[in-house]
């Protein structure tokens, strides 16, 4: 293993890991919120909404994220009547596949912060004269917050090594062209260069969460 191998496969790697940055950053940016909302409605007293939302995490948790991948990639496209209306770009589809998955992972987490937090913080904020808006914003959603946290950290690190799935729906990605250059050069040299840049961007991922977590600690 020479330096001058590693570089020249270097380059080609990198590219591909713009491609896994760029989905972990749609995914996170858009499962989160959605996530959230998908907490308020199971809570909500709206009965079919609530009923929807258990069985859309479900579904979504009980089945292979690869299988939702091949799914909206390969299987929409073959749905009767609609299925030529629904052809979509591989990194769209994959992008798609993930946030839909991510975002029953993140409710669940959300809805574990909701149940920690003690009632009486409810009794509490009535008492001091808070309404609904308020006990929620101010008092209820800065703790679930600090309680998610960790859970939220530990998803997303998941989230970094899930993006080697794109692979599977040939969407060129990090271990693709790891994969390539292996196959190209009779070597597993590319794969052992691949986990060093996946373990740095989880580090990197792993020492903003935990900046996060001493912030949100002590405020």
């Amino acid at each position: 293993m020479s330096i001058e191998y590693i570089i020249s496969i270097l380059k080609p790697m990198l590219e591909g890991a713009q491609a896994t940055v760029l989905l972990f950053l749609i995914a996170i940016v858009l499962s989160i919120p959605l996530g959230f909302i998908l907490t308020l409605a199971i809570r909500s007293s709206i009965k079919p909404l609530s009923w929807f939302a258990h069985v859309y995490i479900y579904v979504m948790r009980g089945t292979p994220l690869l299988l939702q991948l091949l799914f909206i990639c390969f299987g929409l496209p073959m749905l009767p009547v609609i299925g030529e209306y629904l052809v979509l770009d591989r990194f769209v589809a994959a992008s798609l596949g993930f946030i839909l998955n991510y975002t029953a992972y993140f409710a669940e987490i959300f809805r574990g912060g909701l149940l920690a937090i003690d009632k009486g913080q409810y009794e509490a904020s009535q008492v001091l004269g808070l309404n609904k808006w308020q006990t929620t914003t101010r008092v209820i959603l800065p703790q679930m917050f600090r309680i998610a946290l960790p859970s939220v950290a530990n998803e997303s690190v998941t989230l970094v090594k899930d993006t080697a799935l794109l692979y599977a729906v040939a969407v060129p990605e990090l271990l693709h062209f790891a994969q390539t250059a292996v196959n190209r050069d009779f070597t597993i040299v590319p794969f052992f260069v691949a986990g060093v840049i996946y373990l740095i961007m989880t580090l990197f991922l792993t020492i903003f969460f935990k900046w996060l977590e001493r912030r949100f600690k002590f405020e």
